[in-house]
């Protein structure tokens, strides 16, 4: 049990990447807690967004290989928002705040359905260059809750966790994913009622994404073929909704594959930002870019590249 957080990677990683906590709103209570890893000079960095239960430490694995590689990577973990407009100008000033123009997000469950409306709410100015999509949704009525949405906030905190907690595989899993279910469980006991009752209420406010206004960014959808809280309808409607998008399949991997399936999870990251390489918004650092790969990167990007 609980085998993630004393693993050795894990305990690198708190070592050698700080946490950082910035308050961008007017109210001091509202603190976003980031790691921030990989070359300060990538102003296009990855950002990850962690799922209602999740804190920003879940995409460990990610920062530490994505770093190591070149990447510059971003890891968040949001403050107490009660509807997705208060979310997006608080990730906007956060943005702001660091001094990041244009951004790479991944978001996983809750996290994507952020990731996807804050593209929206942005498209007039965007500042998201492309997206990857873990396990998302693209419509908060696929879990029936929209009644409930506005209750959360008086329910007390061991009743918003079995709410979470009813979502995590109950059937038999592999020993990995089975740490990875025991670490997320962790984490969610690290939150308090009201950021769990404000994810609660994000995840299940009535809303849905309004595709026409994303249609141009490059998109890679990620999602396993074993059981996760996602539907089958669910995931169609994401690739109806984009119909030109990448599609990223981990035959395994439950609802948390960055924990239990990361070799694949950060080689179909790499994959999906490889299309920047040579241009501004790269990710990663352009030395750590070999020059055949970059001619090769260009020669596939043919003529918007030119256009870039």
């Amino acid at each position: 049990m609980g085998e993630i957080k004393v693993s050795p990677d894990y305990n690198w990683f708190r070592s050698t990447v700080p946490l950082k906590k910035i308050i961008v709103d007017d109210d001091d209570s509202k603190i976003w807690s980031l790691y921030d890893a990989g070359p300060r000079n990538i102003r296009c960095p990855l950002i990850f967004l962690p799922p209602v239960s999740g804190t920003a430490d879940v995409f460990f694995q990610q920062i530490l290989a994505l770093s190591g590689w070149g990447y510059r990577v971003i890891a968040l973990q949001y403050p107490v928002y009660w509807d997705h407009l208060e979310f997006c100008d608080g990730f906007r000033k956060l943005l702001d705040h660091l001094q990041l123009d244009k951004v790479h997000l991944f978001g996983a469950s809750l996290g994507g359905f952020l990731a996807q409306k804050f593209a929206e709410y942005t498209h007039k100015s965007p500042r998201v260059h492309s997206l990857i999509l873990c396990n998302s949704f693209s419509d908060t009525s696929i879990f029936n809750q929209t009644w409930t949405a506005n209750s959360f906030w008086l329910m007390p905190s061991f009743m918003l966790k079995k709410i979470v907690l009813g979502n995590f595989s109950s059937g038999p899993v592999d020993p990995v994913m089975a740490d990875a279910i025991d670490f997320m469980v962790d984490r969610l006991e690290s939150l308090g009622q009201s950021e769990l009752a404000s994810r609660l209420t994000l995840n299940c406010q009535n809303s849905y994404v309004e595709p026409h206004k994303i249609r141009d960014i490059p998109v890679t959808i990620m999602d396993v073929f074993d059981q996760s809280a996602l539907s089958t309808e669910a995931k169609e409607e994401m690739y109806k909704l984009y119909p030109s998008a990448r599609r990223a399949h981990l035959k395994t991997g439950g609802n948390f594959p960055y924990l239990c399936r990361s070799a694949e999870v950060n080689l179909y990251v790499q994959i999906h930002l490889l299309q920047f390489h040579g241009t501004k918004y790269a990710a990663i650092d352009p030395s750590m870019v070999s020059a055949e790969e970059l001619e090769v990167q260009k020669g596939n990007l043919g003529l918007s590249q030119e256009e870039q």
